[in-house]
């Protein structure tokens, strides 16, 4: 007790001298300001945080800070000509004589009548406004997620509604996206549109994405496959990366727990004669060894990560141009009891789980007269890992390539593209072993072809209609089509409806991580064929003005039927995982509503919730029918984000939640725990200082109701299940006196992180 007491003197000691620390570098900036311009944009009298001011023609700008104001430095007397701009507003263009002395300004917005002008390209690769998109895309932004400041994408999307980051294990910490229900290894996930994380790295690939670098994230709920191939069967997340030409100047952002985790975002534009180039950092580190439930067990696993991405934009010749990237991310992290340390690796006398990636990824994109694209991108990632005594180390190489040609004729905007996609991997397990025990490594070729027309039928009727061909050097022939409608009864109301087809080819073990923690044998009963999916959805957008603000409300229903599908049965034998493909059926249905909601007292909130019901039907000997509850799928779940600014003191206020319902969870035959998870809410508040400069202080508390998951591990106590100890006898059944059930060690029991209630406090410093 004496050195936990110590270690959390010592912890609020490091909260204490960073907070002096930030406070201290703001004070000298706001000292040493020499404000020659300054104003305040408002909208019926209250601030408009975040607008951009532009100096059109002069390479100039700024961003309004939380009360609405924003200032120019040395401003030379004359005409000056500002572009005010904001999400929401119309845009607002104001000349005017600058003579030096003039007072502040004052600009009005005016409410947009539609707030659906943002650009996305993952719903028919390429760039349209989102309300003349077909295929429905949500778009969030950097903004939206610095309500709830997390150290990677993977925790920040936790306040998307109807997508859920679910940890894997409470040992090691590692986690995959279920969008509407279905697993992680049905979410895509795409950086700048080309398939860079994927089987081995979706686990970890999230997590080394420097928040500084992305623009905005893109995602698609439903099969993707006709665009985006494999894997894009429940949806797709799309991470934009921001463009080298327009990047700011610096961002950095500093920021550290009450519990220790200290995460460092930076990125830096430069420019190198024609090349303009990006360069963003982001380091993470948490070494605290903390057990709040006192099961002799981390909360939370240890971390040590580095990730480093540049970018760079190339003027090539007259109307081609060229993006290319660079991604390196290295990572060190363990769970497990707190006496363990790197010799116990593989070893049967302390258990910990320790995992050390290196990942290395290339993008580039190159455009010829905006018609036709050339995509390339090669990823390689390699793991060493220890669950206990299993040894786990892998490789993957990914390598794809794909020509895309963009041609509009009459009212067709026509799309067709030649992918190439050839996957290599290895690892030490049964996956990649021969028949003869020879090592066999899996080696994919995936080359296709696909077309899509997006027609104009009328003024307010689209149609969408494209088919895919690929050939699965495994599998062979695979056909993925869709179709969709969008009608827009007037700019405030849209309707769209979608069909398609989505497929997957599986590998366990760079995708299931409950294959290779705790001690159940794998058993895959017979040669696994590919999923296939159908998935119908219908959406509705409006959009509603009243005389304090405005409401954007999106509903959509959804219907995904499965079949051939891959599922995990954990029930059938305790000490066994038995992979098959389902005899039956699957499901997944319901429906999701999102409501953004800005008033012009200030007041901005942003909530939504999810209802489904995800299960499979599978057929027993005789012929009759099981239905089964898909594990980690909550039946309802909903997310919300209420945002006011104190115009004066120029402090912003967010409070941000997710509320999740009961899930079915992977329990054992009489299990003393819950089958299903309680009703919960975790709920973060954070309050934003903002200063001349572009300086942001900004702290708060995350899990205010500090709620903590009950009993995350099965069997804590004796994590290698040994034969002839406490709960084992030498044949290494379980023993009637001491484990009359017999239980064995499981860490798969996972619906909340194990972390109670924190305090943390960053700094932002943004240079445009």
């Amino acid at each position: 007790m004496y050195i936990f007491g110590n270690r959390i003197k010592l912890l609020d000691n490091r909260m204490k001298i960073l907070l002096f620390f930030l406070f201290g570098m703001t004070a000298q900036g706001v000292m040493h300001a020499q404000v020659k311009l300054a104003g305040r944009i408002l909208a019926a009298g209250q601030p408009v945080p975040g607008a951009s001011v532009v100096m059109p023609g002069k390479n100039r700008s700024v961003m309004a800070d939380a009360a609405g104001s924003f200032a120019f430095n040395n401003i030379s007397a004359g005409k000056v000509r500002l572009r005010i701009s904001a999400v929401g507003f119309q845009t607002v263009d104001s000349s005017f004589l600058f003579n030096g002395s003039t007072g502040p300004l004052h600009i009005d917005l005016r409410f947009n009548e539609t707030t659906n002008e943002e650009v996305v390209i993952s719903g028919t690769m390429r760039a349209v406004s989102k309300m003349a998109s077909p295929i429905l895309v949500e778009v969030y932004t950097p903004a939206y997620f610095k309500k709830n400041p997390t150290p990677n994408i993977f925790e920040a999307l936790q306040m998307v509604n109807g997508v859920q980051p679910q940890l894997n294990c409470n040992v090691c910490n590692t986690g995959d996206i279920h969008i509407n229900g279905m697993e992680g290894p049905y979410t895509m996930v795409l950086i700048d549109g080309m398939p860079i994380v994927s089987s081995l790295a979706t686990v970890y690939g999230l997590s080394g994405i420097p928040n500084s670098m992305v623009k905005r994230i893109e995602i698609v709920k439903g099969p993707a496959s006709t665009l985006y191939g494999s894997e894009a069967v429940g949806g797709l997340i799309n991470i934009i990366t921001k463009d080298a030409l327009s990047a700011e100047k610096l961002r950095l952002d500093l920021s550290e727990t009450q519990e220790g985790e200290l995460n460092a975002d930076i990125s830096s534009s430069y420019q190198i004669k024609k090349m303009k180039g990006l360069l963003g950092i982001n380091y993470f580190m948490y070494n605290q060894r903390r057990d709040i439930n006192g099961d002799n067990f981390t909360d939370i696993a240890l971390q040590n990560r580095i990730s480093i991405f540049n970018k760079w934009s190339i003027e090539l010749l007259k109307g081609t141009s060229s993006s290319l990237a660079l991604r390196y991310i290295y990572e060190n992290r363990w769970g497990g009891e707190l006496q363990w340390n790197d010799k116990f690796s593989g070893s049967d006398s302390i258990y910990g789980e320790c995992i050390k990636t290196k990942r290395v990824e290339v993008l580039n994109t190159t455009s010829f007269q905006n018609k036709l694209f050339a995509d390339l991108s090669y990823n390689y990632h390699n793991q060493e890992s220890y669950y206990g005594r299993v040894k786990y180390f892998a490789t993957q190489q990914i390598f794809f390539a794909q020509l895309r040609w963009n041609k509009k004729i009459l009212n067709h905007e026509l799309l067709a593209g030649i992918p190439l996609r050839y996957t290599f991997y290895d690892d030490n397990t049964t996956g990649t072993t021969a028949i003869n025990g020879a090592n066999n490594p899996e080696k994919i070729f995936l080359p296709g072809i696909f077309i899509q027309d997006e027609m104009k039928l009328s003024q307010n009727l689209t149609m969408l209609a494209g088919i895919r061909y690929d050939y699965n050097s495994t599998h062979g022939n695979i056909f993925t089509p869709r179709l969709s409608f969008k009608c827009s009864a007037n700019s405030n109301n849209t309707f769209r409806l979608s069909t398609g087809n989505g497929y997957r080819v599986v590998n366990l073990f760079t995708e299931d991580h409950a294959a290779l923690t705790g001690a159940r044998e794998v058993v895959i009963a017979s040669a696994l064929k590919p999923e296939q999916s159908w998935n119908g959805n219908i959406n509705y957008s409006g959009f509603i003005k009243h005389n304090s603000g405005f409401i954007n409300i999106d509903v959509s229903a959804f219907y995904t039927y499965f079949t051939n599908k891959i599922v995990a049965d954990y029930f059938t034998d305790v000490n066994k995982i038995i992979y098959n493909n389902l005899v039956g059926y699957a499901i997944s249905k319901g429906i999701t509503l999102n409501a953004d909601l800005s008033f012009r007292n200030g007041i901005k909130i942003m909530a939504g919730t999810t209802l489904m019901d995800v299960y499979q039907m599978d057929k027993t000997a005789d012929g009759k029918k099981i239905k089964t509850p898909q594990l980690f799928a909550p039946t309802f779940s909903g997310t919300f984000s209420i945002s006011y600014t104190l115009a004066k003191q120029k402090v912003g206020i967010d409070l941000t939640g997710r509320v999740n319902g009961p899930m079915y969870l992977p329990v054992v035959p009489n299990d003393f725990r819950d089958a299903r998870s309680p009703l919960y809410s975790i709920i973060n508040l954070q309050l934003t200082k903002s200063f001349l400069r572009g300086i942001e202080i900004y702290g708060g508390v995350k899990n205010l109701l500090n709620f903590i998951p009950a009993n995350p591990l099965l069997h804590p106590d004796d994590p290698f299940n040994k034969a002839g100890g406490k709960y084992f006898d030498t044949n290494g059944s379980s023993r009637q006196d001491t484990n009359p059930y017999g239980y064995i060690f499981d860490p798969s029991y996972n619906y909340a992180p194990v972390q109670g209630s924190k305090l943390f406090a960053g700094f932002r410093w943004l240079i445009k």
